[in-house]
């Protein structure tokens, strides 16, 4: 097999096992992406006309008023969470202050706390925090109400179900119907938050100002991207404030070959057979299964939904041996030829995860175990 640039640079190449993850590059894009993005790289063109015809078209088949591609979800938090300031002062970012944009307020449940609100707290806003990371008190709408000041920007909502997000916070249907009558927009953060592909449009539908998709999951697209949509009227403000204007804007530049990477992954997203996907995912992991179904100290169960919420199958790997802890497997499948990735369900299992796997490499993952189990004395 010719080498390729990882070989080139000495760069170990690793089977993802574990899903969507940007710490090993989010997904594969499809052959018709690369070749798209490959046009687009060899031609220069106005930029705001591309621009304006890539984000007719997402919004036209994502069923929604407006979209802005942006360099990846928490670039799309940022860029919201300015327009939102813009809208509420009537002024364009460029000519508010920072004393002015730090008077400004951002309601956030403390379920929703998260490393990815740094995209929120960089830009000088006030975290005005309600509720609590659980349902020992959980939130009510008159919580909600009672946040609310004159400051009061935006509303941004963490959308997962079943994922890590902490229970405690109002539903997205409850905070959508107080925050409206207030004329507050509400954000969701759905970076993670496909399949389904009708969250594309249902956040938004359900009366969300806008919602922010990471480019580089499950939409495969360029994972230096991500994708916004929602209202015209916030997505217009903006627009007024992304690459590429001059401002805050001009540090998170999207080239053409991202713009029509992304428009191009998620034409195939939508118009691909998500059962046959589905599908899929389950047969890989009935080989799982079935390879290890007559080994004693070893089991295969499902895992349902996975870290994210995502509603696609997955199984755990779980071993009982004594001195064989998930950290021993997980390093071996990671050194070893393959290099797999895969990350730790508990002290004594491995996820396994079908959603990043390409043809025949479940059953590379399935010997490397194997290998490992016979070396470890798991049986």
């Amino acid at each position: 097999m010719a080498e390729d640039v990882y070989d080139r640079l000495g760069v170990k190449k690793l089977i993802n096992a574990a899903g969507t993850y940007t710490i090993v590059g989010g997904s594969r894009m499809s052959p018709e992406t690369l070749r798209t993005m490959g046009e687009a790289a060899g031609s220069f063109v106005d930029i705001r006309e591309l621009q304006s015809r890539v984000h007719k078209r997402l919004a036209q088949i994502t069923n929604n008023e407006s979209a802005l591609v942006v360099t990846g979800a928490a670039a799309g938090l940022y860029v919201l969470a300015a327009a939102c300031v813009c809208l509420k002062l009537g002024r364009a970012f460029a000519h508010l202050s920072p004393s002015e944009v730090e008077q400004c307020e951002i309601i956030v449940f403390r379920a929703h706390r998260n490393p990815y609100d740094w995209s929120l707290r960089q830009l000088g806003i006030k975290l005005a925090e309600i509720g609590y990371p659980n349902m020992i008190q959980p939130t009510s709408a008159r919580d909600l109400e009672q946040a609310m000041t004159p400051h009061t920007s935006a509303v941004f909502y963490t959308a997962m179900n079943q994922g890590w997000v902490a229970e405690g916070a109002l539903s997205l249907r409850d905070t959508v119907a107080v925050a409206a009558r207030r004329g507050i927009p509400v954000v969701v953060d759905g970076a993670a938050q496909l399949p389904p592909v009708s969250n594309l449009w249902a956040f938004n539908q359900m009366g969300a100002a806008a919602t922010v998709f990471s480019g580089g999951k499950d939409l495969a697209g360029p994972q230096a991207s991500g994708l916004i949509t929602g209202s015209r009227r916030l997505l217009d403000a903006a627009k007024e404030i992304a690459f590429p204007n001059y401002g805050i804007g001009r540090m998170l530049k999207v080239g053409r070959e991202e713009m029509v990477g992304l428009l191009s992954a998620v034409e195939q997203y939508v118009s691909m057979d998500h059962d046959d996907r589905t599908r899929w995912c389950r047969d890989q992991l009935e080989v799982l299964k079935t390879s290890f179904s007559d080994y004693r100290d070893v089991e295969v169960v499902d895992s349902y939904p996975n870290e994210a919420g995502q509603p696609i199958a997955r199984a755990i790997v779980r071993f009982a041996h004594e001195g064989v802890s998930s950290d021993h497997v997980i390093e071996r499948l990671r050194i070893g030829v393959p290099g797999i990735f895969a990350i730790a369900a508990g002290e004594n299992g491995v996820f396994v995860n079908p959603m990043t796997l390409a043809p025949g490499e479940i059953e590379m993952i399935v010997q490397r175990l194997k290998d490992i189990f016979a070396e470890l004395g798991v049986c």
